[in-house]
């Protein structure tokens, strides 16, 4: 008995599997009542890049030297089909008069709209008066939910002021329009959204893997109990990143949270899948269900281990990032993982050693000699659940038998998907992932349709003189991107620095627009380098949306060139050490990375004729290739180990053809799921989530379905004993099995 058999022994049997169940409901009890759950504790910061980057140095210094007590910003955006009417502008005076009288929680500062002539605040609107921006302050320190409060209450009293609700009708419709956008507008409209779609998910994603649970293994029971052992993962896990979060070990936000929600779901039933086929397999052979359900363990259990092992060191490289977006994954994923592969070893086993064949019912697993007795009993012929089918022997014998087709007609179709990888556009504007119909992406709209294109997000330029006297507003206006430059302002605290706040010609969340950041920063260092002032470039700072977006793209580019081989190395060395073999390891490792490719290619085939898209998400190339390589390399790992372990007693074609056969339904069952719960991130609000799941479900299906059962068993068979090399598979009858090869 091994060491995998003895733990089901002491996790799973008769008389240790409740004392289990206990301990797992006591920690998680207990956990419950004394930490907080992790939703309590999601971050509301926006503020993604390190603090070296340049446009995070420029807000530190805007805020040191040219400080804004007014606050946070909400914008109203006032909008009339056509153009505004004196009857609006006045409408609009009443509310701030209203505000001026019975300010709203946490306002900190209103503008004295109310006393400016109609003719004044019509010069304000946009050229052709149908627009009309006005701001409202609030405390820096006040919380979402403090800020919520304010909008509803604001909401209440426009809609007493104006008799009617110009919130929630199309922006097209007649009448009087208003859209809540700014900062705070942008800040509540987001956590809003999430707090409803997360409970959709949850409940999307219960419903489709339980659906996907009874229609491919036609058991009740069986459905049911993968996502318990889920369910009770997740009730450790949620406290357990809840304190590290309320310590401030780490940081999680609603998106990191949601997504392992999913992933939970999808790894977690698969790790669950992989130890309930082979208990199956057991009980077709082993009276004893506990005998059968320790072989299961010790047969299957190491693969387990292997594959969320994988998983997690994959996962957890994502602390490498700069980008706090990335960083915020990896803690949150690597331990649900862990603690899923735990729960798949310790109390899954107890849950299936108390309902042993029941599990299974209608289609219940017997011995020869069990169904025999029952067939004499009953007096008619009891039906076997197939463990292996049709389809799945058809492959076996087909990539064993013709493999060099089946590789060059997978490189062919793979590759070719590849080859669409560098000709993705990619876009990393947080604020263009959300829906188009969110309030405060309307009012955004409204501003950049009806005013000059960078009025929304000025570029910042901060310059240090070191005490010259310059003055760069002529130049800078006549850069070819600027369409106006205001006034200097002088630094309160250190009168070297000076600000410009630049307005850009174009979109300011354009590629076009972010591409010319540096030609801006390079224009103004030439200056200052032309006045006098040594190392001119370290004394020029850019701030402002389009300056984080260049930066945004210059961090996570320099994420991917570090975790992608780092990845990629970890996982090389994991599959060495398990299955001692170089060449194995190589073509494993090329496999799932062109497997990745491809993905990508099929997944931007999709988000941009298929949703309509112009580009991708900038962040999903590296979320994407963590997921597919660490999550791909598992079924790998899963089928590679059946094909090693048949290798000890048959010849190497048909520990393939068997290897591809006994793996074959469990993985693509598996993969089925894996795919299914990835792509219920479609009904999350934010095009960064569906983009996500979108490439990941292709991807584990690519994987699934091509991959794993023809590419990887073919490249095998073509490699015969040297796909082992340099380790060994000691076996019987050496030389019997090598004559028949």
């Amino acid at each position: 008995m091994n060491f995998l058999q003895k733990w089901g022994k002491a996790v799973a049997g008769k008389k240790s599997r409740l004392a289990t169940l206990i301990i797992w409901t006591l920690v998680i009890g207990i956990l419950t009542s004394i930490w907080p759950q992790v939703n309590q504790e999601e971050t509301a910061t926006t503020n993604l890049l390190p603090e070296d980057a340049m446009s995070v140095e420029a807000t530190n210094i805007i805020n040191e030297q040219f400080p804004n007590d007014n606050g946070v910003p909400l914008l109203l955006v006032w909008y009339q089909n056509g153009e505004l009417t004196k009857a609006d502008y006045e409408a609009i005076q009443s509310v701030y008069k209203q505000l001026k009288q019975d300010p709203l929680p946490h306002q900190s500062l209103v503008p004295d709209v109310a006393a400016i002539p109609v003719q004044a605040l019509q010069q304000q609107a946009s050229s052709d008066g149908e627009v009309l921006t006005t701001p409202i302050f609030f405390n820096k320190g006040a919380s979402t939910e403090a800020l919520q409060e304010s909008m509803d209450t604001f909401k209440k009293l426009v809609k007493k002021n104006l008799n009617e609700n110009p919130f929630d009708g199309s922006i097209t419709s007649d009448g009087l329009q208003l859209r809540l956008s700014g900062p705070v507008g942008i800040q509540t409209d987001a956590t809003q959204l999430f707090s409803q779609a997360d409970i959709t998910l949850l409940i999307t994603t219960v419903v489709l893997v339980l659906i996907l649970l009874i229609v491919l293994y036609r058991s009740p029971i069986l459905a049911v109990v993968p996502l318990i052992s889920v369910g009770i993962a997740y009730g450790l896990i949620s406290p357990l990143l809840g304190f590290m979060a309320d310590q401030g070990w780490i940081e999680v936000d609603a998106q990191a949270i949601s997504i392992m929600t999913v992933l939970l779901f999808g790894a977690g039933t698969d790790y669950c899948l992989f130890l309930i086929s082979r208990y199956r397999d057991e009980l077709q052979l082993e009276a004893n269900k506990y005998t059968a359900l320790q072989k299961a363990i010790g047969y299957s259990g190491g693969a387990i281990m292997m594959s969320a092992l994988t998983t997690v060191i994959g996962l957890y490289s994502l602390s490498l990032a700069q980008y706090a977006s990335y960083d915020r994954f990896a803690v949150p994923f690597s331990l649900a993982i862990l603690i899923m592969g735990i729960a798949v070893l310790s109390f899954l086993p107890s849950i299936l050693s108390m309902l042993g064949r029941t599990a299974f019912f209608p289609f219940i697993p017997r011995t020869e000699k069990m169904a025999q007795e029952l067939e004499a009993k009953k007096g008619k012929l009891v039906r076997h659940p197939k463990t292996r089918s049709r389809y799945s022997k058809a492959i076996g014998n087909a990539v064993t038998g013709k493999p060099w087709l089946i590789i060059i007609i997978c490189t062919i179709f793979l590759g070719g998907l590849a080859l669409l990888v560098p000709k993705i556009p990619f876009t990393y504007g947080v604020f263009e992932s959300f829906p188009d119909d969110m309030p405060s992406k309307e009012g955004s709209s409204l501003i950049a349709e009806h005013y000059p294109p960078g009025k929304i997000a000025p570029v910042q330029v901060i310059i240090d003189t070191e005490g010259k006297d310059i003055s760069l507003a002529d130049e800078l206006a006549s850069l070819d991107m600027a369409e106006s430059v205001g006034d200097p302002r002088i630094g309160e605290k250190n009168s070297d620095y000076q600000m410009y706040e630049v307005i850009l010609s174009m979109d300011p969340y354009s590629t076009k627009a972010v591409h010319h950041i540096p030609e801006i920063k390079s224009a103004v260092a030439g200056y200052l380098e032309e006045a006098g002032v040594d190392d001119a470039s370290r004394n020029v700072w850019l701030g402002g949306e389009t300056a984080a977006l260049y930066d945004t793209e210059q961090v996570t580019g320099k994420d991917q060139r570090i975790i992608i081989p780092v990845v990629l190395i970890i996982i090389a060395a994991l599959l060495l050490v398990y299955l001692r073999s170089i060449v194995a390891m190589t073509y494993l490792l090329l496999t799932v990375v062109l497997s990745y490719l491809s993905a990508l290619g099929l997944g931007w085939l999709v988000i941009h004729y298929g949703f309509g898209e112009p580009a991708m998400q900038g962040l999903i190339p590296l979320y994407a290739f963590v997921f597919l390589v660490a999550l791909g390399e598992d079924y790998n790992i899963f089928m590679v180990s059946s094909i090693w372990e048949n290798r000890k007693h048959m010849p190497l074609k048909k520990a393939i053809a068997e290897g591809v056969g006994q793996t074959s339904s469990v993985i693509s069952s598996a993969g089925l799921i894996l795919a299914g719960t990835f792509s219920v991130l479609a009904v999350m609000p934010m095009q960064v989530l569906v983009q996500f799941g979108t490439v990941t479900a292709i991807g584990v299906l690519l994987d699934t379905f091509i991959v794993r059962p023809l590419l990887v068993p073919a490249i095998t068979t073509v490699l015969g004993r040297f796909a082992f090399w340099p380790g060994k598979v000691s076996r019987k009858n050496d030389d019997r099995i090598h004559d028949s090869e």
